[in-house]
């Protein structure tokens, strides 16, 4: 790989090895996970190649035909089996925070997203995976999925997962949303505004937040006469929403008149509105802040990329993959502002173009892959800035 020079000054010396993008990713699992092992392998060596299958997005089978050192597969199947699923669901988060402290910073407050996102299933069903089987609209030729929710931070440049859990028949929203506040706390970060999407419009989730006193942003559903009255105007504005039950809840919303300009096929007055609790931000603000959210979605598509393949039924192994694979964006995040911060006035940037998530994947391979098959080491890399 050709050497690079850097054409400015970074907070840290813009030489990047590739232990820099391994080691961390790789001490993350192994603080935080315990897997008895006995003979040559270690679970260093174990963690190294599922971090290698992530970053290839092969599966343990693919995985022995490419590297020569990697534990065979059934010794890798083995070893994975003795995981435990209350272990994962407490150390997830240890794990995906493990080098943080470069990017948030305990004490500050910052904007968070919850939501969902499914991976797909198409083997069969029984007593072991049952409450973990998700069933939803069709995708990928599927209806059955194994579903996680996780803790996002939108914050601009520091977009990170703090939590991933996955998602079971028995457990409501409200108590995987309780789930991801208490790990805000313990992780001593404050809240701006939690934005979540439309499926967490319903009675309990917006009661629960309401009692709580979280700054929350979540979109409404456009349905039902009075709604459809709230929503037409011409000027943004706040108004006053009766959701009826026992007891009634009073909703502020936050509606924010934009001009459609013929995109989506529309044109004319669009009417957004938005349940807010605990702010005043004008409409205007709550929309373009609840549009940042959608950098959570940039999330999934990158976890996808660094995702081991699997066929297993087991819900501990594809957790402890989901796991692996948010851990890896979280890692290149840190490394960009370890590497990848300019010196210069004014508040602290990144610079995502002098270090590409695809590089950060090669990067791994290549420290992989020398430490596996004995190949000569790669050379030092210095990447623009």
């Amino acid at each position: 790989m050709p050497l690079l020079k850097s054409r400015v000054t970074c907070r840290k010396s813009n030489i990047l090895k590739p232990k820099d993008c391994c080691a961390p990713v790789v001490s993350a699992l192994d603080q935080h996970l315990t897997i008895p092992i006995q003979g040559k392998l270690t679970q260093t060596d174990l963690i190294s190649s599922l971090v290698g299958m992530a970053v290839m997005n092969q599966s343990v089978h693919s995985i022995t035909h490419i590297l020569d050192r990697v534990p065979c597969e059934t010794s890798v199947r083995y070893h994975l089996k003795k995981l435990d699923m209350a272990d994962l669901e407490q150390n997830n988060t240890s794990i995906l925070t493990t080098h943080m402290h470069h990017v948030l910073k305990p004490g500050y407050a910052y904007q968070f997203a919850i939501d969902f996102t499914n991976d797909p299933y198409y083997g069969s069903t029984d007593e072991e995976n049952e409450a973990y089987i998700v069933r939803s609209k069709r995708k990928k030729s599927t209806n059955e999925f194994y579903s996680y929710i996780t803790l996002y931070v939108t914050t601009r440049n520091r977009q990170m997962t703090l939590a991933v859990f996955p998602v079971r028949r028995d457990t409501s929203k409200v108590g995987y949303i309780a789930q991801c506040l208490d790990r805000i706390t313990e992780l001593g970060l404050r809240i701006e505004v939690l934005c979540l999407d439309r499926e967490f419009y319903t009675r309990k989730v917006l009661g629960f937040l309401m009692d709580v006193q979280v700054p929350f942003i979540v979109p409404v559903r456009k349905h039902g006469k009075r709604m459809k009255q709230v929503l037409q105007g011409t000027h943004s504005r706040y108004a006053e929403y009766r959701m009826h039950g026992k007891p009634v809840l009073v909703l502020k919303i936050a509606i924010a008149v934009k001009y459609a300009k013929g995109k989506r096929g529309k044109r004319g007055v669009e009417n957004l509105g938005y349940v807010v609790g605990n702010l005043r931000w004008n409409p205007h603000r709550v929309h373009q802040t609840y549009r940042s959210r959608f950098s959570i979605e940039s999330s999934y598509r990158m976890r996808n990329q660094v995702k081991p393949r699997t066929s297993t039924k087991n819900p501990v192994i594809r957790y402890l993959y989901a796991i692996i694979s948010f851990l890896l964006k979280n890692i290149w995040i840190d490394l960009l502002w370890k590497h990848f911060s300019p010196v210069k006035q004014g508040p602290q940037t990144i610079e995502v173009r002098g270090f590409r998530f695809s590089s950060f994947m090669c990067i791994i391979w290549e420290a992989i892959r020398t430490s596996m098959r004995g190949a000569r080491a790669i050379p030092v890399l210095r990447y623009p800035v």
